[in-house]
């Protein structure tokens, strides 16, 4: 879909969001209070639902839920608009509770507010896709592309792009096909200054018309601009990948002189899983190969859970301190908190703090206990560590010696959620594989915390679970990793 309409897309499903959270607001607010005129505080009633109107703008503008709007199936979009919905709820009643706004709530209201805002926006959004797709595919809005193929690639390249463009506004209107070798000759005897050979199959029709579906292929791509000049057509789609680009330059620049808009398909080696996008860095246009396939958007509203949640945190342990303190110094000698140098994010040396649960000359003894390591691998794990403290047993049983990583949190040293930060020891000993743990900012829980931690016995499934966590990361994810972690930490899952 072209960026215009993209643009389009978004801001029209902005307002049908907004418009079905006030109709569904409205109606659930008369069936409560038609006969009844006991709304309370009638101001705050509806700034509750300025509230869900709020979340419904940054969740479109930020998170950016709509990019794959129009290719969504039903269920899919169902599923989508179900999770959106939830995730307003939660959010627009924390929000109401702290501004203490919770007594005037009905639950009449929210409840009827929650189904009738899923049906009425599915319903909504499926009318609009239907209406959408009609609109932008019609003859007069659809994006008329032409498309530059090498002959032996050209059903393979329209077959895919027909299958693609399906719904999605782009109608290919002709096609041309390239002969790669006619076509290295003519750059060879131009760049040399000698005639350039003709290209037969552009001077005359080949043996009958060629035709893939209602697409009319022609042959050649001499003079392809000045014969196109008069021609009903908007971009162009070329995937030459066997002609060097220096070869199609001046078609490109041809292109670039009528001012249409031109696509050049690279030809890219295989790099596994990574991500691939076309990039300006430091005034040189390069292909850029990333693991990193989520947004900006979302890693910013991630970045202000952490920010909200290392506050709260922080608070609780204030409170937490006033009471282990005097235990952790009493149970042995030594500072209460314990910090140490780990790696973060793609190498970043900081230093992480809990409270301390060891002796003070732990890791000297660390040396003596290798060989009673229980983890294979990596990382060391001994369940009956003697240089674990009274106290330091209670805490790391219940996750308490955590609590103090909420500043690191804070300082964007951590994130809530992401994988465990490793020791320099640990590091030393990395190799490629390993290292990719390191691509997302560590954190305070994650997969390996909630997927019983002390029952993990190889550093190799621990890696596991952190590169499944960043191959699959969401703030969805996140939100479950955090719920998950609350329930084992209150239940003493998975620690020891």
């Amino acid at each position: 879909m072209s960026n215009k309409y993209k643009t389009l897309q978004t801001y029209l499903l902005w307002m049908i969001d907004m418009a079905c959270i006030i109709v569904s607001y409205v109606f659930a607010t008369w069936l409560r209070f038609n006969s009844k005129r006991d709304y309370g505080d009638k101001t705050l009633h509806y700034m509750v639902c300025v509230v869900f109107l709020l979340f419904c703008t940054v969740y479109v503008f930020l998170a950016d839920w709509n990019r794959d709007f129009i290719i969504r199936g039903y269920f899919k979009e169902l599923m989508a608009v179900i999770k959106y919905v939830g995730l307003m709820l939660v959010a627009s009643l924390v929000i109401v509770y702290f501004l203490q706004w919770s007594g005037i709530l009905s639950r009449f209201v929210i409840g009827n507010f929650i189904w009738m805002d899923i049906v009425l926006t599915y319903v909504a959004r499926i009318l609009f896709k239907n209406v959408f797709r009609r609109h932008i595919s019609s003859a007069s809005n659809a994006v008329r592309v032409v498309v530059v193929a090498e002959r032996e690639l050209m059903e393979a390249t329209i077959g895919k792009l027909l299958a693609e463009s399906d719904g999605v506004g782009y109608k290919i209107v002709r096609a041309y096909s390239a002969d790669a070798d006619k076509v290295l000759e003519s750059y060879a005897a131009k760049k040399s200054g000698t005639k350039e050979p003709l290209e037969d199959s552009a001077s005359k029709k080949s043996d009958g018309e060629w035709y893939i579906g209602d697409i009319h292929i022609h042959e050649g791509i001499q003079n392809l601009t000045s014969r196109l000049i008069t021609d009903p057509f908007d971009e162009v789609f070329i995937n030459t990948p066997n002609i060097p680009q220096r070869a199609m330059q001046d078609i490109i620049l041809g292109f670039e002189e009528m001012g249409v808009t031109t696509h050049y398909n690279l030809e890219l080696p295989s790099i596994g899983k990574a991500n691939t996008q076309f990039d300006d860095f430091l005034d040189y246009s390069v292909i850029t190969y990333t693991m990193h396939k989520t947004s900006y958007k979302r890693l910013f509203i991630k970045r202000i859970i952490d920010v909200i949640g290392a506050l709260v945190g922080l608070v609780i342990t204030g409170i937490i301190t006033l009471f282990l303190a005097p235990a952790i110094k009493l149970d042995s000698p030594g500072p209460v908190f314990f910090s140490q140098t780990r790696i973060g994010k793609n190498g970043r040396r900081f230093k992480i703090y809990k409270f301390r649960s060891m002796y003070i000359d732990a890791e000297e003894r660390k040396k003596e206990l290798e060989s009673q390591n229980e983890m294979k691998g990596l990382m060391f794990k001994m369940e009956n560590d003697p240089r674990v403290t009274k106290v330091g047993a209670f805490i790391r049983k219940t996750s308490l010696d955590e609590f103090p990583q909420f500043l690191n949190v804070l300082k964007g040293d951590m994130s809530l959620v992401g994988t465990r930060p490793p020791t320099e020891a640990e590091f030393q000993h990395y190799n490629e594989h390993y290292r990719r743990r390191l691509s997302m900012t560590p954190g305070l829980t994650g997969l390996w915390q909630i997927s019983g931690r002390s029952d993990i016995e190889d550093f190799d499934e621990v890696v596991k679970l952190d590169l499944k966590y960043i191959d699959n990361w969401s703030l969805t994810e996140d939100f479950s990793i955090l719920l998950q972690t609350v329930y084992v930490v209150l239940f003493g899952k998975g620690a020891k």
